[in-house]
């Protein structure tokens, strides 16, 4: 489940199926990632669930150590990052970090 989101491209996503930020042709996956984190319980759940299975979950080093993040679209850059607590996603975030 998600709890709480750590900015408007996210939220816009999930709740308005659009986000001026985003470009367009990511919107289908994000939503539909967020989606299945809205009704998932556990980070397995999570790979198993999301399609393709190729989200490429993994933690983050560094300063961002403690958050996750998975492929919206792994060339570009795009990803949702998220902190994994007591089987909620926190502060999840639509970003292109890299």
């Amino acid at each position: 489940m998600i709890k709480d989101f750590g900015n408007k491209l996210a939220y816009d996503l999930f709740h308005k199926g659009s986000s001026k930020g985003v470009p367009r042709q990511y919107w289908r996956r994000a939503i539909h990632m967020l989606d299945i984190m809205e009704v998932v319980e556990s980070l397995e759940d999570l790979k198993v669930k999301c399609f393709p299975p190729s989200i490429r979950l993994h933690p983050l080093v560094g300063p961002r150590k403690g958050d996750w993040a998975i492929d919206i679209h792994k060339l570009s850059g795009w990803r949702i990052t998220f902190q994994f607590l007591d089987n909620e996603f926190v502060n999840v975030k639509v970003e292109d970090y890299h």
